[in-house]
């Protein structure tokens, strides 16, 4: 199908779907804060699980499709190149909360938990790449794992935002998590959740469209899989965090915002999961190679930065910024030159 189109076509098509989910995922913000409201769910275990969920699914759809092909450098690094450069977005969102350090602003125990739990399920992986070359029925003994942590991780997260046994340090500028209209709390969320769902499935059409036109660049093209998984299509996938991060900030949800970051990398983790189970020929992890693992540790160096400034809550760092966002831009800036001088 994507074969027979021109290079400028081909293009267009990338491009116009890569657009469609990121129209699509301004409105999804907007009704992820309503249903936090109407379940009393709570912005960040909504953004870690309902906004974090939806906006990956365009990703996840990319990487399941071209693992399926054989393509496992490609489906690898698309899932893991997009944590680097959705953990990249919350310091860009920094810039645009002028009043404080978002990290400092959006202090939230269950944030704190899901980048811990976070950098575990990214662990799991170099433990499958390091261990024996095994796979039962196709599938990796981790990927069982990795699946199993993330639902009970899921469920203690739930568990840290109904219930904490701490809470951060109330200063001037810390944000907290209300409806912004008692009577908008009282109302049905049936109709949100049924519209976010239509939304939800529009994405997951328009991820199909970039798996297989970016699968089409690498073979038409001859660019590396890892570059076009890790800078490509993982950038554009995840778009859709970056639009509704800046837009829940806009909104004054920093809760929604930061947790839509964290859970939605966490759920990344599970691109690798289907990934192995879609991926025929063996182990998915060992049928990738090191620049694949390259961006496995960035994605992690950076979620330990970000738990860092989660902690250290900063109030302002240079540049009106936190340190921490500082750092994400370098880290995240070096791996991009790293990936295009090798």
């Amino acid at each position: 199908m994507f074969s027979d189109l021109s290079n400028p076509l081909l293009f267009a098509a990338f491009l116009l779907a890569g657009a469609i989910v990121v129209f699509v995922s301004i409105r999804a913000t907007h009704l992820a804060d309503v249903i936090a409201d109407r379940t009393r769910m709570g912005e960040a275990l909504a953004g870690g699980i309902v906004l974090g969920g939806a906006t990956s699914l365009s990703g996840i759809v990319v990487s399941v499709t071209v693992a399926a092909q054989g393509e496992a450098s490609f489906a690898f690094s698309n899932a893991v190149g997009g944590i680097a450069a959705q953990t990249l977005f919350l310091a860009l969102a920094d810039t645009l909360h002028k009043r404080a350090n978002l990290e400092h602003a959006a202090a939230e125990p269950a944030n704190l938990f899901q980048a811990v739990m976070l950098i575990i399920l990214l662990s799991l992986p170099i433990a499958a790449m390091a261990g024996p070359e095994i796979a039962y029925f196709g599938v990796h003994p981790v990927s069982i794992v990795l699946f199993l942590v993330y639902l009970a991780g899921t469920r203690l997260s739930a568990e840290v935002s109904a219930e904490p046994m701490w809470e951060p340090v109330d200063t001037s500028e810390t944000r907290h998590d209300a409806p912004e209209d008692a009577a908008e709390a009282d109302k049905s969320a049936r109709g949100p959740i049924l519209r976010f769902a239509g939304l939800v499935a529009v994405m997951g059409a328009c991820g199909w469209v970039i798996s297989q036109t970016g699968q089409e660049f690498v073979g038409r093209f001859g660019l590396n899989a890892s570059l076009v998984g890790s800078l490509l299509t993982a950038v554009v996938t995840s778009l859709p965090e970056l639009v509704t991060t800046l837009t829940a900030v806009r909104r004054g949800a920093l809760q929604l915002a930061v947790g839509g970051i964290i859970g939605g990398n966490t759920f990344d983790t599970l691109f690798l999961v289907l990934s192995d189970v879609a991926y025929r020929d063996g182990s998915l992890y060992h049928a990738v190679g090191m620049t694949d693992l390259y961006w496995l540790a960035t994605g992690m160096l950076m979620t330990a930065i970000l738990l860092g400034g989660l902690i250290l809550r900063q109030r302002k760092g240079p540049g009106g910024i936190g340190i921490e966002s500082v750092l994400l831009i370098l880290v995240y800036s070096g791996a991009v030159a790293v990936e295009l001088l090798a």
